[in-house]
């Protein structure tokens, strides 16, 4: 059986862990990563905030739209996407039509409360109450990574951990990439 050449792509929502599993899933599987809102930065020359502020959500996710696509055509990486990436079906016909896996890190509300809690980094997050738009959000946006995803990993174990299991289910999936049922 041979490797699995497609990218692997992470998704799930904002607090997840998606570069800190990427960055160990690529060094574990000997393969570039690319986090995609700083390849989006690397490009602007902007932060995702300045970008919001100068463009709005709507100019944002037309450079993220640009970027998936011309990720998704390079293949052999592992890259994290941005919590709203797979919100749009372009881009996840975008990363499937170049063969990627997208593979959802699933993480408790709970824990993601946790995670986020100083955040201020996340332009959907600088408001006065932060829990009510996670809350909120998340209920919006759980039921389309579900659907976006090939696989689903419950991640509530340290990166290094969800690396090696991940790196460990990918030995398994040969040229053809693992679709849900």
């Amino acid at each position: 059986m041979s490797a699995f050449t497609g990218n692997i792509v992470l998704c799930g929502f904002m607090g997840c862990g998606k570069p800190s599993v990427g960055k160990r899933l690529a060094k574990e599987m000997d393969r570039p990563f690319v986090d995609l809102d700083q390849y989006i930065e690397k490009q602007q020359g902007m932060t995702v905030r300045e970008i919001f502020n100068h463009r709005g959500e709507e100019g944002f996710r037309e450079l993220e739209a640009q970027a998936v696509r011309d990720i998704a055509a390079q293949g052999g990486m592992v890259v994290a996407c941005g919590g709203g990436t797979v919100l749009f079906e372009r881009n996840v016909q975008a990363f499937r039509e170049a063969g990627s896996v997208i593979l959802l890190l699933d993480v408790p509300l709970p824990l993601l409360h946790a995670r986020l809690k100083n955040d201020t980094r996340r332009p959907l997050l600088q408001v006065e109450d932060r829990d009510a738009v996670i809350d909120r959000l998340y209920r919006q946006r759980i039921g389309l990574y579900r659907r976006a995803a090939d696989v689903r990993v419950k991640s509530t174990l340290p990166p290094w951990v969800m690396a090696r299991r991940i790196a460990a289910m990918a030995e398994g999936w040969g040229e053809t990439p693992p679709k849900m049922a």
